[in-house]
């Protein structure tokens, strides 16, 4: 029988063909991100990175995802999402069980009200970012 797919220390990328890559050993370092960029540029815009990640504060900066629509889906706890979409920012109230999409090249943000986990499902390539003021 297969081993369970602990999704607190391991992320999956989801490929061309519907092919799931488990990334046991995932890290957030640039040396990683270019190891893993590289590694699954054949999936172009298609590849998507999923991940269980513990919201607990407030995030302290924007992102952007030119290569495609990103599902944030709230598993416990209560977070405003924040979307700024042509030049406004709209609030997007998440509850546990709850999701939203952000659409390609939209910056996004949030706050934490109640921690939790959140899975994301990002179109990773591209990705940039923003200090939140």
């Amino acid at each position: 029988m297969p081993d369970p797919i602990d999704l607190a220390t391991a992320n999956l990328h989801l490929g061309l063909g519907a092919r799931v890559d488990v990334l046991a050993d995932f890290q957030w370092t640039p040396e990683y991100l270019e190891a893993y960029t590289e590694r699954t540029a054949g999936d172009g815009a298609e590849g998507r990175l999923v991940l269980l990640g513990r919201q607990e504060q407030s995030w302290d900066s924007w992102e952007r995802h030119p290569a495609g629509e990103e599902v944030v889906i709230l598993v416990s706890g209560r977070v405003d999402l924040y979307q700024e979409i042509d030049g406004e920012v709209q609030v997007v109230p998440l509850t546990a069980g709850t999701a939203a999409v952000n659409p390609p090249d939209v910056w996004h943000t949030a706050d934490v009200h109640e921690a939790g986990d959140a899975v994301f499902i990002t179109p990773g390539r591209g990705t940039e970012t923003r200090p939140r003021t």
